[in-house]
């Protein structure tokens, strides 16, 4: 894989999970003012561009796993952080709904 297809899968990475965090930073806003209609919605979508940033670092899995030379440049890293902090942002606000519903 070229450099270059490792920087578009970084940039795809970089802005599904961007929507992913987008959402969740919604999401918490509302359950913030009391509004819990939108809340599972709003985790569906975000959910969606998290599967969707996943499945674009599993296709430089796979081809690393299959023996292409890999070439990773700082925007393939840099979605591979944005990936994970939006997993752990997804995590934290999944738990900060509940408490928000028991108050």
């Amino acid at each position: 894989m070229t450099k270059d297809e490792m920087n578009m899968i970084g940039f795809e990475i970089v802005a599904y999970s961007g929507d992913a965090r987008s959402t969740l930073l919604q999401l918490l806003k509302e359950v913030r003012q009391g509004n819990f209609n939108n809340v599972d919605q709003l985790m569906a979508d975000a959910d969606e561009n998290i599967n969707l940033a996943h499945k674009s670092q599993t296709q430089i899995l796979a081809a690393e796993a299959g023996g292409d030379n890999m070439d990773m440049g700082f925007i393939f890293v840099h979605g591979q952080d944005h990936l994970m902090t939006t997993i752990l942002l997804r995590d934290i606000i999944t738990d900060m709904v509940e408490l928000y519903r028991r108050k």
